[in-house]
């Protein structure tokens, strides 16, 4: 016989709605949402796209490091400046060897430069003679050791006055008077010429005065054509060339015959005058102006 015990009465908890929604399906996209975000939210790296084996498996590509044009490197000089580092000399070291290997820059150089004044000549010449000077020994010494030490220096200026007088020469120089100035200058230079007393160390000296002498009467017979000469008086240049002659001890015989040929002719047309206004000239025209004299050593 089934015995029927009273149940208990079931009560709704109270936290239960006692009005049970219809359960909605869940979507498998928004599971896998919620899963990344969790992954995210987590800090799990089994998520990652670095973590794929197909991503790690590969290296990574790295842009090669190009030189920037400012990168601090040697590098030689540009030409400008280093043409700013040489001296004169240096440069014109530099400049010779260049023109000996090309001969074709030489001659632009030599048509394209400018021609050389007659101060600058004389001053360059005048270097020549300050280093001779500097040279000489101190105090006492033999003519050949005074030879020795000079040598050198000597051969540079009388070099270098032979090289110089023909470019102020015509026809290269075609004014008389630019002439004459250099040879005035440069016999100065030859007069500064030491007069050794052994015969056998006087040759340099007097080749020089051969030289300027035969350049002057060359420069006279031309500025006679024009003329007839006049501005070689005018000008001074027969006093000049008389006074030069008279320190060199008469050892410019040549210069002195071409000015009495080119000069003469005014003393003869010329009225009386004083004796001492002629004097120079009548003797240029006999060529008897000023007696040898002996210079000093320098």
């Amino acid at each position: 016989m089934n015995v029927l015990l009273p149940q208990p009465p079931v009560f709704p908890h109270q936290h239960d709605n006692p009005r049970l929604s219809p359960r909605r399906s869940v979507s498998p996209l928004s599971n896998m949402a919620t899963r990344k975000r969790k992954a995210d939210e987590d800090g799990d790296e089994t998520m990652s796209p670095m973590s794929s084996p197909a991503v790690s498996a590969r290296p990574l590509a790295r842009p090669s490091k190009k030189p920037r044009a400012n990168e601090t490197i040697g590098r030689p000089l540009a030409l400008p400046r280093l043409l700013e580092t040489l001296d004169a000399g240096q440069l014109r070291t530099v400049l010779e060897r260049i023109c000996e290997r090309h001969p074709d820059i030489g001659q632009e150089v030599v048509s394209g430069a400018p021609r050389p004044s007659v101060d600058s000549a004389l001053q360059l010449l005048q270097g020549y003679q300050d280093r001779l000077k500097a040279a000489v020994p101190y105090g006492e010494s033999s003519p050949e050791y005074t030879y020795y030490r000079i040598r050198e220096h000597l051969v540079a200026l009388i070099d270098a006055l032979s090289d110089f007088t023909p470019h102020f020469l015509p026809p290269i120089e075609a004014q008389p008077t630019k002439s004459l100035q250099f040879l005035d200058g440069a016999t100065k230079l030859v007069h500064q010429l030491p007069d050794w007393e052994p015969q056998a160390y006087r040759h340099h000296k007097e080749n020089a005065y051969e030289e300027i002498s035969r350049a002057w009467a060359l420069v006279i017979n031309e500025a006679g054509k024009r003329g007839g000469g006049i501005n070689l008086h005018s000008g001074g240049w027969d006093q000049i060339l008389a006074r030069h002659n008279a320190q060199s001890g008469g050892r410019l015989p040549t210069a002195m015959s071409a000015m009495g040929s080119n000069v003469g002719w005014m003393a003869s047309n010329q009225p009386a005058a004083p004796a001492d206004q002629n004097s120079i000239l009548n003797q240029l025209m006999a060529g008897t102006y000023g007696s040898p004299v002996r210079v000093g050593p320098w």
